[in-house]
């Protein structure tokens, strides 16, 4: 059994990555949250106590938020927490980080408007399933908006600063047939729980919550099919089973095998998906896969890989803000 001095100094080195790799130039306030982390003991106890898969920060900076609201700075942050131990403990044991910012679809558009039309879409980690629309929302890549041509009429329009080789669409992808897979689905249309995905934005970061509660309503509406499963065994073959046969079948993900515990697992995971359907995307960290990222460097600030059937295709910003194209070609495999 791991000793106390060594739990801390993980979960230490855990809330320092976050705050280097993930907060900082994001969210202030959650990096000077996770730092202050770091060095807490008291806080550090508490997260010892939660199963491995719960102590991230988005997690904790979440549950404390949504009990006790947003704090003021670390010291503020601390009080909140140790003040409402057991209710911030319920929640985090209940809930999980299923933030789905429908942004990334900006990412997933140079993609998916090359390959053969129509396409039928299956996300793994779906949560309410807001990544499965990207056809239903509006993007700004500098030259102007792309507007949905499906859908009230009424979108939200999300900003994608896009490197000059990458390959902007003129037009939406046709998407036909769409479906998700998530542990647990979320309802879009729930008050309560598109609330907790609200409070999983960060809170600086206004105009994603803006976004968000634009996608919440249009998921609302069209209330994808998201399925509940594991990502490994039937359910997602399944899934690709059912799939039009004339419809061209897509599988993708954003941020979500890093919450699979092991390499074993997620390789047996894309050694899955590739024998179920002609295109896989993994947009992730690099060093969640890292034979996908082998030789081509890393540029740092906490930037995902988007790979393409294991080839890989662009530099992406975890929340769909940049996408840097880097295939030989502005085309996919």
């Amino acid at each position: 059994m791991a000793s106390t001095h060594s739990i801390h100094r993980n979960l230490s080195e855990r809330y320092v990555r976050f705050a280097d790799d993930e907060a900082r130039g994001r969210s202030a306030l959650y990096e000077a949250l996770a730092r202050g982390v770091a060095y807490e003991k008291q806080i550090l106890d508490f997260l010892s106590t939660l199963p491995l898969g719960k102590q991230q920060p988005n997690l904790l900076f979440a549950a404390v938020r949504s009990i006790a609201g947003t704090p003021d700075d670390f010291g503020d942050f601390r009080r909140r927490l140790l003040e409402n131990v057991p209710a911030v403990r319920a929640l985090i044991l209940s809930c999980s980080t299923q933030t789905n910012e429908p942004a990334r679809c900006a990412l997933l558009l140079p993609i998916l408007a090359r390959l053969p039309q129509p396409l039928a879409l299956i996300e793994v980690g779906a949560s309410a399933g807001l990544c499965l629309l990207p056809d239903f929302y509006g993007y700004d890549f500098g030259s102007g908006v792309l507007r949905p041509e499906v859908g009230d009429g009424t979108f939200p329009v999300f900003t994608c600063t896009a490197s000059p080789s990458t390959p902007i669409p003129s037009r939406m992808p046709r998407i036909v047939w769409r479906a998700g897979l998530d542990l647990n689905p979320l309802d879009a249309g729930d008050p309560e729980q598109s609330s907790w995905l609200e409070t999983l934005v960060w809170p600086e970061r206004t105009e994603r919550l803006a976004g968000l509660r634009d996608a919440l309503r249009i998921a609302a509406v069209q209330r994808p099919r998201i399925v509940e499963g594991n990502l490994i065994g039937g359910a997602l073959t399944s899934l690709c089973r059912q799939a039009p046969a004339d419809a061209t079948l897509v599988v993708f993900h954003t941020a979500v095998l890093a919450y699979v515990p092991n390499h074993a697992t997620r390789q047996a995971f894309a050694n899955e998906v590739t024998a179920l359907s002609p295109y896989w995307i993994c947009n992730e960290s690099p060093r969640v896969m890292p034979d996908l990222s082998a030789g081509i460097g890393d540029p740092g600030g906490g930037r995902f890989l988007m790979t393409v059937n294991r080839k890989p295709i662009a530099w992406t910003d975890p929340h769909g803000a940049a996408i840097t194209w880097i295939a030989a070609e502005n085309t996919v495999p």
